[in-house]
């Protein structure tokens, strides 16, 4: 689920630690789970043994967090895919293939670059690095250098106005070591006195392994072309600087090139055999460059599409849509104590829940303690990790989706309408995935009569949130847009044996810091903005969230077993019935209470 506010950071991981959690024993957890699974074989039957095979493998550490623009993107939808041919639903993304690929590209720079200070050549990768960014920087051609300082030191540094138009060279700040990545990771730099230089070469390239400079440019993250709006929000009523809106508009389209260089060439870029004692502003030859900048497109940023075809010859053209974001948020480069950022978060929402949901202050973070003996006993070294798995946000609506594929798939008689199955991505970066499939369909949008999205089914305990139990599922919007669909919700669960507790709750606004506005925040708004009737079901948003310690291990398995059935059968049963029509201009909004 994406998030509005900054997912808060397990404080001081390595002074807490898990308490009382049988994984310590290296077998079940408290939960019954163990901390792995191999992969098996699955049933058309929707089961905890499958939900568990399927969502421990994609919820795996090879996963990579499943970030859009990322590899762990690829990886993720490409096990989806091939579990989809496996059951034989047929594909329904882009030229025959299950995927729907997004606009994203890997930006670099070649071997071919070229760079010469008065007229003499410097080697790529053994002198210097061109930094790829979002876009091909500015040409540089006959540009004066000077000597600008300290990088970040703004008391070591040359005016704007001795900067402008030069190619400036910095020393890196004397604390910071130097990346070993692609530097800006594709995003602008922070603005700075030094905008107005043409190039900006930091002297950071000599410890770099020749491994290390080539990856420069090989890079891990993708990103999208689309230029947004220009200039700051709100400010379109304001009077504006007409020439610094014009600067601004030419630093994105053709920003500063960004180099690196060895402590060798910045030198000869000033005629001298050192940079030792080289005084502020000194100036330097003039430097021309070729820098041969390519975008490939990439496979990091995917929807995954299937389609069941239905059993009726005048039904099957319409769908019932079933959707779950395919991505999460990736990994961070600063691992930490996986145990005792579980054993953080769930005393930080045990205080939490003590304080009605209301969001705890500095002082109350500051004041949690766990003990750290029985973890240590079991686990005398922190085990580390830096990877956020996602395994319930939305590995569980993404792996309930691949079990509902599999039940429906085993039918004899399929419903009368077609499945329509969706793995949106990019829902954590702004739910452009199920944007880009609403406004660029791979079938008719008006032939839609139901979007179902799945976000967050997995945990929903009482100690996860009030009012949590085995029987717990949030419902949001069902009844916002179609009174008839919020019907066959309801109706549908009174048919199970034991209904689950449908909470609606979450349709208005609630005190609980984080759970408002639930009914925009994920990819069923852009189906309701379409003019499809929806229904969102979650089962609440717990200390684990987006944090390295939302685990396979952690799930519900029973309770995430019995809501994936019901959805199936909700499905089926909306596939089968009367499409269900729109209210109109007035919502039909349900009840507050929780019911069956």
């Amino acid at each position: 689920m994406t998030n509005v506010r900054s997912a808060l950071l397990a404080l001081a991981a390595a002074s807490v630690a898990m308490s009382g959690d049988a994984s310590a024993q290296g077998k079940l957890n408290r939960y019954g789970n163990p901390p792995t699974i191999a992969p098996a074989p699955t049933s058309s039957t929707i089961s905890v043994k499958d939900l568990q095979v399927r969502l421990y493998t994609f919820a795996d550490d090879s996963m990579q967090g499943r970030q859009v623009g990322r590899l762990g993107n690829k990886k993720g939808t490409d096990y989806i895919a091939a579990e989809l041919r496996k059951l034989g639903v047929l594909p329904a993304g882009d030229n025959g293939t299950y995927f729907q690929v997004l606009p994203y590209h890997l930006k670099s720079f070649t071997n071919h670059s070229r760079l010469t200070v008065d007229g003499n050549p410097l080697a790529w990768e053994k002198d210097w690095v061109a930094v790829p960014g979002v876009r091909a920087p500015r040409g540089i051609s006959s540009v004066p250098v000077i000597f600008g300082g300290v990088a970040g030191d703004t008391t070591k540094q040359i005016t704007a106005a001795q900067a402008n138009g030069k190619f400036v060279v910095l020393l890196p700040a004397p604390s910071a070591a130097a990346p070993a990545g692609p530097g800006r990771g594709g995003f602008a730099p922070q603005p700075t006195r030094l905008n107005s230089a043409i190039a900006i070469a930091t002297v950071n390239l000599d410890d770099l392994t020749a491994a290390q400079r080539a990856a420069i440019n090989q890079p891990t993250v993708a990103t999208s072309t689309a230029i947004r709006s220009f200039g700051a929000p709100g400010a379109a009523n304001q009077n504006v600087d007409s020439l610094a809106v014009y600067r601004q508009m030419v630093a994105m389209l053709a920003p500063q090139a960004v180099i690196r260089l060895t402590r060798t060439a910045a030198a000869q870029l000033f005629g001298r055999k050192t940079l030792d004692g080289i005084p502020l502003g000194t100036t330097g030859g003039t430097v021309t460059t070729s820098l041969d900048f390519i975008e490939r497109s990439t496979d990091f940023a995917r929807n995954v599409v299937g389609i069941i075809p239905g059993s009726d010859p005048a039904l099957k053209h319409q769908y019932v849509a079933l959707g779950a974001h395919n991505d999460h948020v990736g990994f961070s480069n600063t691992p930490v104590d996986k145990d005792s950022v579980k054993a953080f978060n769930d005393t930080r929402n045990r205080v939490l829940l003590a304080n009605n949901m209301i969001t705890l202050d500095q002082a109350k973070l500051q004041s949690i303690r766990v003990n750290m003996d029985s973890i240590r006993k079991a686990h005398p070294n922190p085990r580390l990790d830096s990877i956020r798995n996602g395994a319930d946000d939305d590995g569980s609506g993404s792996m309930a989706l691949l079990e509902i594929a599999e039940a429906i798939q085993g039918m004899k008689v399929k419903p009368k309408r077609s499945t329509l199955f969706v793995w949106h991505t990019g829902e954590e970066a702004g739910l452009i995935g199920s944007a880009f499939f609403v406004n660029n369909p791979t079938v008719p949008i008006d032939s839609i009569v139901t979007g179902i999205n799945i976000d967050m089914i997995g945990r929903g305990r009482a100690e996860d949130l009030p009012g949590g139990g085995p029987d717990f599922v949030g419902v949001v919007g069902s009844s916002f847009d179609s009174k008839d669909l919020g019907e066959i919700v309801s109706s549908v669960n009174k048919k199970l044996d034991k209904p689950l507790a449908l909470d609606y709750k979450f349709d208005s606004t609630v005190t609980w810091s984080g759970y408002n506005n639930l009914y925009g925040r994920s990819d069923h708004i852009m189906y309701a903005r379409a003019g499809i009737p929806i229904a969102f079901f979650f089962t609440g948003l717990h200390g684990d969230y987006h944090q390295v310690s939302d685990e396979p291990e952690f799930i519900d398995y029973p309770h995430y077993q019995k809501i994936t059935s019901y959805i199936r059968d909700l499905a089926v049963e909306v596939a089968n019935g009367p499409r269900p029509r729109m209210n109109g201009t007035k919502p039909s909004r349900p009840p507050r209470t929780a019911v069956p």
